[in-house]
């Protein structure tokens, strides 16, 4: 994902230390209930549109713009997924360290045409459940629980 402004300017006095950060993702369906994945640049593999909110920008939009600026596909927000935090840090080749909190939203596609339509992304296609290409566990687990209709999936914390 590309870094957003504010993030980069925080870098910059920051430099690599670890930021804890509001990401959002999403997992689209279009109508014949196929699912939305883009091939990404920097590590060559298949996901869902994801990235990092903006200051005061509410997550659903973040899904929407996202997957758009991503894809070219237009989509509505139909329900929330998951919310879950990484449980360690990602350290990326230059030294930055950040931690996420992902709200995991169940979007509709409602237009566009799927393409790549960003640098962000080499390859971007509608892919039926049962063909998916290799995705990391945590694309399969938010595929998995949009494609169910059960209440949002939440990690509960320990009680001390």
């Amino acid at each position: 994902m590309a870094t957003p402004e504010y993030i980069r300017a925080i870098r910059a006095t920051a430099g690599h230390q670890l930021l804890y950060l509001p990401g959002v993702t999403a997992v689209v369906f279009d109508g014949q209930g196929r699912v939305l994945l883009g091939r990404r640049a920097d590590t060559g593999r298949w996901a869902v549109p994801a990235g990092i909110a903006e200051p005061g920008e509410q997550p659903a939009d973040v899904a929407t713009r996202e997957v758009f600026e991503e894809t070219g596909v237009d989509c509505v927000v139909e329900r929330v997924v998951l919310v879950r935090a990484d449980k360690s840090p990602t350290t990326y080749p230059n030294g930055d360290q950040c931690q996420f909190l992902d709200i995991t939203f169940r979007c509709r596609a409602t237009g566009g045409e799927a393409r790549v339509n960003d640098d962000e992304s080499l390859e971007v296609d509608w892919f039926e459940l049962d063909a998916l290409p290799p995705l990391d566990e945590h694309g399969l687990f938010r595929i998995k629980q949009a494609v169910q209709d059960g209440p949002t999936w939440f990690e509960a914390g320990s009680t001390t």
